[in-house]
């Protein structure tokens, strides 16, 4: 079992910043990749960022240039630094640990039936 919470949601004007942060345990990040995910209500969650078990980074092309995934160095909690936020990024974000590579995670998404997932933070960003 993998207990993941997320925290720092809310609301921001456009061009705004938040960072995201997801507790967890250490031995999640070694592993799962460990991502985030976002979805907007009536749509299918979509991948935002993974961060593989060796290390590596992706991103979903919205993402790219704007939104960053990193972990501390104690292996207790994974971040999503979101910068230049449109109205567009708003949505439920997820944390989650699931046993697929980052580059499946920002590609095709990940059912939640697969691994383990917070119970998400809400992100809105006004115009």
């Amino acid at each position: 079992q993998v207990k993941l919470t997320e925290s720092g949601g809310g609301s921001v004007q456009a061009g705004g910043s938040l960072r995201l942060s997801c507790k967890a345990p250490g031995y999640a990040f070694s592993m799962y990749t460990m991502a985030w995910f976002r979805q907007v209500s009536g749509k299918e969650r979509e991948g935002v960022a993974g961060l593989d078990k060796d290390g590596s980074k992706k991103y979903a092309d919205f993402a790219k240039g704007r939104f960053t995934i990193s972990k501390d160095s104690a292996d207790t909690t994974l971040y999503l630094q979101m910068s230049n936020l449109k109205p567009e990024d708003t949505a439920m974000y997820y944390c989650a640990a699931v046993p697929f590579d980052a580059d499946l995670v920002v590609t095709r998404g990940v059912s939640e039936s697969f691994g383990y997932w917070g119970q998400g933070t809400q992100v809105t960003v006004s115009s």
